[in-house]
């Protein structure tokens, strides 16, 4: 509540000054009470506010989109990582056979390699050789 010294006066100094958009304030009798009058002039607001709801309308529309393509990601995300998941148990799994298998075979594999990567060498050492001349 505003003090006796403020009635049949200046409310706050609203009273002296007026808006660009066509408001004004002015005091109503000896009370407290402000009025508000809008200028018929400025009176487009009806447009002003369907537009602001138009905007807002399609600012809810992007967030619903944003909202969709955001769960569409996240869920491709988690597919992706449960495949990886899956892609790594197979690997793990598929080391351990082959360790078994080298531990039960022996080295025998190893001196096959090894060999056959001899052999390849000669190969094309014997090849270099020969298309020289």
């Amino acid at each position: 509540m505003a003090s006796s010294s403020h009635r049949g006066g200046d409310f706050y100094g609203a009273a002296s000054y007026r808006s660009r958009d066509g408001l004004s304030t002015r005091q109503v009798g000896g009370s407290d009470e402000i009025q508000l009058r809008i200028d018929p002039m400025h009176g487009d607001l009806d447009d002003e506010i369907t537009g602001l709801r138009k905007q807002v309308k399609q600012l809810r529309n992007v967030a619903q989109e944003i909202e969709s393509e955001a769960k569409y990601q996240n869920d491709f995300i988690n597919q992706l990582q449960m495949t990886l998941i899956k892609a790594q148990a197979g690997v793990k799994n598929n080391m351990r056979r082959l360790n078994r298998s080298i531990i039960s075979e022996g080295s025998n594999h190893v001196m096959h390699v090894v060999l056959f990567a001899l052999f390849c060498f000669f190969v094309i050492y014997w090849l270099a050789k020969f298309s020289r001349r």
